[in-house]
């Protein structure tokens, strides 16, 4: 199994239309196959400086290779992600 995470800033102002279109744009994300208990997270801890989080999990390597090169994955990540997102980070974990 592996769990991907990313926490994100947004370069939209809090609670704006284009914040809510991002995030609901980004649901697309979940209807990729493989794609396993997706979530979208608010930060709510003052520890660090992010806004948001995606959180997902795959059954193994290539079913996380097959949604990073899936179509829906490729166009959000170039016509949305790379213009919306402000700053990142990605961690992708496996059990110990």
């Amino acid at each position: 199994m592996i769990r991907h995470t990313v926490v994100f800033n947004l370069k939209h102002a809090h609670g704006s239309l284009m914040e809510k279109a991002f995030l609901r744009d980004a649901l697309v994300l979940k209807e990729i196959p493989g794609v396993k208990k997706f979530e979208q997270l608010r930060q709510t801890s003052k520890k660090n400086d992010y806004e948001f989080g995606f959180s997902m999990e795959f059954a193994d390597q290539a079913a996380y290779t097959a949604y990073n090169e899936h179509p829906k994955h490729v166009k959000f990540v170039k016509e949305r992600w790379d213009r919306e997102v402000e700053k990142f980070l990605e961690i992708d974990y496996e059990p110990v």
